[in-house]
């Protein structure tokens, strides 16, 4: 039975299921053909659609709103540039509480789309029912779906600071448009990789509109050198063995050295092929600019990717995925080209976060995955950093079984941790970092 079925709502039209992911140069050519604007929205409901209250803006719902405790819907919300807009899935409660906390956001990493998170949006959709808040998930200016504006820095190559200020504020200005279209005082973001650089960059600018940042494996927080290998990221296999037993376990220093020590192994023994794709990242070539280079074959190339990297979900959840990241990654480049501005050879932040970051007075939360490629020594020095300024609200975790897309490789796990941290008053609880 569908998900629409089983809320009695038949209204909703079908849509087709995913391709396969192809493993010829003909199949490649097809799917490569029928990219676009259109499949590009269609790949990102499929994946929406498996949450049972979502309303598709392209068939009106007759399942009354209070049939649920939320709904989801999808949008484009327009900014002050009519050329500029950020795609948005908004999950609302049908009965807000006038003492709902703050609504969370969830930004997603470097090229990537808010579609990333469809594990956790369940988890998060019963959170805003019972508590009577809202939960987005927006995609950056110029990725995912939003808008594929011009991405410019005028800076010139020496000047670190105004190219790191340009690139940061193509960002943080954007959001910060956003949350004045929407209304809202102030959110809880919740950031992974370069969201989660970016979630910062944005609490550092206004400060007075974020209640409290949980960091998902987040980019440019330590100083180089680190032990972060960012050419695992497309190398690397998705972590399997999560289960229901699982939870977040306090990161202590032993955690931390370990999974450091074997970033450290894996620096040591990275191939010349890997060495090549880290130095091309480190150049700043896109990894998705290459995919479009290759026009016909980038639908196998990706395909590869995604076999290897989803290889823990199921068979259609697989393809689904498959379908969504082609469309957003043979889009037009645009936000993607900010890699270099940002991040220095190393994938180190040419302004660490570290350095930055106490100036903060809200609760911040790191979370790694055991078998992570980012560096957590970033977020170790981080929450020491805070409680030495006077904020004792620095938290920092590590879920089991789960490498860079912690939200991915092990939901339940993560899910347990998000809603636990949105349910931590703002004022509660002190620096959780064991020596």
């Amino acid at each position: 039975m569908s998900e629409s079925a089983a809320l009695g709502d038949t209204s909703v039209l079908p849509l087709p299921p995913a391709r396969e992911i192809p493993s010829t140069f003909i199949a490649s050519v097809k799917s490569w053909w029928a990219t676009g604007d259109k499949e590009s929205a269609s790949s990102e409901e499929r994946l929406l659609r498996k949450l049972p209250y979502f309303r598709p803006a392209s068939s009106p719902s007759t399942t009354p709103d209070h049939a649920s405790p939320v709904i989801a819907q999808s949008s484009r919300v327009e900014l002050n540039d009519p050329k500029h807009y950020l795609n948005t899935f908004a999950i609302t409660p049908t009965a807000p509480s006038p003492e709902a906390p703050a609504p969370a956001v969830l930004l997603h990493g470097y090229g990537a789309g808010l579609g990333f998170f469809f594990q956790n949006f369940p988890a998060l959709g019963k959170w805003a029912g019972k508590r009577g808040t809202s939960v987005y998930a927006v995609d950056w200016l110029g990725m995912g779906r939003s808008a594929r504006v011009p991405f410019q820095v005028k800076a010139k190559r020496e000047d670190i600071d105004g190219r790191v200020r340009e690139a940061e504020s193509f960002f943080v200005d954007s959001l910060e448009e956003w949350r004045r279209k929407m209304g809202l005082e102030t959110m809880t973001l919740v950031g992974h990789s370069l969201g989660g650089y970016l979630s910062v960059a944005y609490a550092l600018r206004y400060p007075t509109r974020v209640n409290k940042l949980i960091l998902l494996s987040p980019a440019g927080i330590p100083r180089d050198p680190n032990s972060s290998v960012p050419s695992r990221e497309l190398t690397d296999s998705q972590e399997t063995g999560a289960s229901d037993q699982d939870g977040p376990e306090p990161a202590d220093s032993k955690r931390v050295q370990d999974l450091r020590s074997s970033q450290q192994d894996a620096q040591r023994r990275e191939s010349r092929g890997r060495k090549v794709l880290t130095y091309l990242w480190e150049q700043g070539w896109s990894p998705f600019q290459v995919v479009r280079s290759t026009m016909f074959w980038g639908p196998m190339l990706v395909g590869k990717y995604s076999s290897r990297r989803f290889i823990g979900l199921s068979e259609d959840d697989t393809r689904a995925m498959h379908d969504y990241i082609l469309n957003i990654t043979l889009a037009k480049g645009s936000g993607e080209y900010c890699i270099s501005h940002l991040l220095a050879p190393g994938a180190h932040a040419r302004r660490p976060m570290v350095d930055r970051i106490a100036a903060l007075k809200i609760p911040v939360t790191f979370v790694y995955g055991d078998h992570d490629w980012m560096d957590p020594e970033g977020g170790k020095e981080s929450v020491e950093r805070l409680r030495q300024a006077g904020n004792g609200l620095g938290r920092m975790y590590m879920i089991p079984h789960a490498g860079h897309h912690v939200y991915l490789d092990n939901p339940k796990a993560m899910n347990d941790l998000l809603v636990k941290e949105l349910d931590r008053p703002a004022g509660s609880g002190r620096t959780s970092y064991a020596a």
